[in-house]
């Protein structure tokens, strides 16, 4: 069972996160859109503070996501760079073990795309930053699928409420977020 944040601490949470990471301006996204607010993950994943408190939402909505797939999941996932601190406090609150997702393949050492231990068939969840249109998240998740991993869902810190949900159960996975843009006062 996890510990959940009760609605006054997750309120609390998603003001914190905006106060920190909401940046506004002239922004173009990963998407290539442009936007006049950027949400600056690593301005929040980068803070213990922030992490400790964002571990038992994970592992809140990955046992949401397990109740509706009526299967356990066997390890959780985050793309580089900005899932890693993400998947590992997942990682750390919920005991899974965690997969890091390379933008590419390295060119040295075992030249790895997807670095910690994936056995075939494996149920995998990725963790996300920032969803905006689910690009990012769509290309690891084909990445994990290329070794074998079984990936069922995505879950993002924050939902842009640009058409991420949209396309990541387009291509037939679970799609939940923690926070929504909305969520933040945006």
């Amino acid at each position: 069972m996890t510990t959940t944040l009760s609605s006054v601490e997750r309120s609390r949470l998603a003001k914190q996160i905006a106060e920190i990471a909401l940046l506004r301006g002239t922004f173009t996204l990963r998407s290539g859109k442009t936007s006049n607010y950027y949400l600056d993950k690593y301005l929040f994943s980068t803070r213990p503070e922030t992490l400790r408190q964002l571990g038992p939402l994970f592992a809140e909505h990955l046992e949401k996501m397990e109740g509706a797939l009526g299967r356990r999941v066997a390890r959780v996932a985050g793309a580089e760079l900005g899932g890693i601190p993400l998947v590992t406090i997942t990682a750390m609150q919920t005991g899974l073990p965690c997969i890091f997702v390379r933008n590419k393949k390295k060119d040295y050492g075992t030249a790895k795309q997807i670095e910690g231990k994936v056995e075939a068939g494996d149920i995998v969840v990725l963790i996300e930053d920032v969803a905006t249109t689910g690009g990012q998240a769509l290309e690891a998740v084909a990445s994990l699928r290329e070794v074998g991993a079984n990936p069922v869902g995505v879950i993002a810190t924050i939902d842009r409420l640009e058409g991420a949900r949209e396309n990541i159960t387009g291509a037939g996975l679970l799609f939940d977020a923690l926070f929504t843009k909305a969520e933040l006062g945006v």
